[in-house]
C-alpha cells in the first residue's frame, strides 16, 4: 500500500512538473489553473465563494432554490439518471436532489470527477443526509464515464455542468467540449449548463479582484505550491495578482505579474526561468457570455435550447439544452 501511494504521488508530481514546464516555456508564460487547488487553495476558494463580491455562487443557488419546480417541469421526466460533471462538494446540487426526492422522482445520482477521494466524501455526506438516495460515484474522465453510462442505461439522462465551469475554456474549446458531450448523449437527453453572463464590468472585476485580497492570495498560492512540491524558489513578495475583463470578448483573465527582473530555479526541472520586470503569466480564464452567444454555442454543438433560467439580477444563467429526438 505504501509503495502504491508513493508511486502515485511521484506520478502526480511528474505530471505537475511537466505541465509547469510546458507553461513556462510558452510566450507569454502560463500556469494551469487546475493546480490552484491544494489544501491551502481549497481553503482560500471556500472563502472566495462566500465573499459578498463573488456573486456566482449565490446567483446559481438562487436559481435552483426559486426555479427547481420549473426546471423539473421543463424536463418532464419522472425517471432519469442525474449525471454531474465535476460535482465537488455538491453544495448547490443538493437543492435539486432534495426537491427531486421530495417529488418522488425515480433517479440515480451519478457524479463524475477525476478525484475518487472527492467523490467518496460526497457519497458519504449524501448517504448521511438522505439514506434512500441512489448514488453511484463515477471516478474518471468525463467523457469516458459518460460513454460508459450511456451504454449501460437506456433511461433518459440529465447531465449537469454547473458553476460557470464552461468559462474556464476559450469559446473555441467550449464548442469542442460541448460537442463531445453531445456525442456521448442519447437522443432526448438533457444538459443543464451553468454560465456566467456579461454584465457591469466593475461587478465582474470585483468578483475576481476583491478588496480583501483573498483572490490574490488564492492565485499567488500557486507559486507556494510549486515551491513546495517542485522545489522552486519563487519569492511571492516579488509577484502580484492582476485581473482584466474585456467587455467585448467576455474574457476575464487572471495574471501573476513579476514586479522586477528576476530568475526562478525549479529543482524538479533542474532549470532556471527568467522573468522580466512586469512580465505577466496567465493563470486563469473565466469566460462570460450573453444569451445570444449561449444560443449559438448550443446550436453549434447540436442541442436545442429548452429554457434559460436566470437569477433576479440576471447575473447568471442555467441553460437547459436537449439533444434532438
Amino acid at each position: 500500500m505504501i509503495t502504491t501511494h508513493c508511486t502515485s504521488t511521484q506520478s502526480q508530481t511528474a505530471v505537475f512538473a511537466r505541465d509547469v514546464l510546458n507553461g513556462l516555456k510558452q510566450f507569454p508564460k502560463r500556469l494551469p489553473s487546475k493546480y490552484f487547488y491544494d489544501t491551502k487553495g481549497d481553503e482560500l476558494f471556500q472563502q472566495i465563494m462566500h465573499m459578498p463580491e463573488y456573486y456566482l455562487m449565490n446567483s446559481e443557488l438562487e436559481i435552483f432554490q426559486s426555479q427547481k419546480q420549473d426546471i423539473l417541469a421543463t424536463i418532464g421526466h419522472t425517471h432519469f439518471d442525474l449525471i454531474e460533471l465535476g460535482a465537488g462538494d455538491g453544495y448547490k446540487t443538493k437543492v435539486l436532489l432534495e426537491y427531486f426526492l421530495q417529488e418522488k422522482i425515480h433517479f440515480t445520482y451519478e457524479p463524475i470527477d477525476i478525484s475518487a477521494n472527492v467523490l467518496e466524501q460526497l457519497e458519504k455526506s449524501l448517504h448521511q443526509r438522505w439514506p434512500s438516495l441512489n448514488v453511484a460515484i463515477q471516478p474518471g474522465d468525463y467523457f469516458k464515464m459518460l460513454h460508459k453510462l450511456s451504454k449501460e442505461s437506456a433511461r433518459p439522462k440529465l447531465v449537469l455542468f454547473l458553476g460557470a465551469n464552461i468559462g474556464n475554456y476559450t469559446p473555441q474549446e467550449a464548442r469542442v467540449f460541448l460537442r463531445s458531450i453531445f456525442d456521448e448523449l442519447n437522443p432526448g437527453d438533457y444538459l443543464l449548463l451553468g454560465v456566467d453572463l456579461k454584465k457591469d464590468p466593475k461587478v465582474i472585476l470585483d468578483a475576481y479582484n476583491d478588496p480583501a485580497g483573498i483572490t490574490a492570495a488564492f492565485n499567488l498560492n500557486l507559486l507556494s505550491r510549486i515551491n513546495r512540491e517542485l522545489g522552486a524558489n519563487f519569492e511571492k513578495a516579488q509577484f502580484k495578482h492582476w485581473e482584466t475583463y474585456n467587455p467585448v470578448t467576455g474574457a476575464t483573465k487572471s495574471y501573476i505579474v513579476s514586479t522586477c527582473d528576476q530568475h526562478v530555479f525549479i529543482n524538479a526541472l533542474n532549470r532556471s526561468f527568467h522573468f522580466s520586470a512586469w512580465e505577466a503569466m496567465e493563470v486563469e480564464l473565466s469566460q462570460k457570455y450573453d444569451l445570444q452567444e449561449i444560443n449559438s454555442l448550443a446550436a453549434e454543438a447540436g442541442f436545442i435550447v429548452k429554457k434559460h433560467f436566470t437569477d433576479q439580477q440576471e447575473c447568471f444563467v442555467d441553460s437547459l439544452w436537449q439533444k434532438p429526438v
